[in-house]
């Protein structure tokens, strides 16, 4: 199994995101799921070209949609977005993990300043 990155699909969806419009969509609905009228409410964008700029999004798979009734929402895909995320910080020569981050519990204190692990 070949450590090589699809080239050509990850070369697509950055072309996706590089689009400014696109990019602003993206940024419309980076807090939370919206619908396609609060898209347009908070960007500007109005229809025909909104709706063909999310079906480039949607192609490139960096965004997931739900119907309710006759709305149509978006939101980002995040674990596509992380793969994405992932390419960059190779190329960057940083380090990412892919992995949930999960939130820390707080230290367990035992009433005194230090805790020793038990030898058994």
């Amino acid at each position: 199994m070949s450590d090589t990155p699809d080239f050509a699909s990850r070369a697509e969806v950055l072309r996706a995101i590089a689009h400014p419009v696109r990019l602003e969509l993206l940024w419309a609905i980076m807090p939370g799921e919206l619908a396609v009228g609060d898209i347009e409410s908070a960007t500007g964008i109005t229809q025909p070209g909104l709706s063909q700029q999310l079906g480039v999004l949607r192609k490139a798979e960096l965004v997931e949609t739900r119907r309710e009734a006759k709305q149509v929402f978006y939101r980002i895909d995040a674990a596509r977005m992380g793969e994405i995320a992932d390419l960059l910080c190779r190329l960057a020569g940083t380090i990412r993990t892919t992995a949930t981050p999960t939130p820390r519990q707080p230290a367990k204190r035992h009433g005194s300043a230090a805790t020793f692990a038990r030898v058994g």
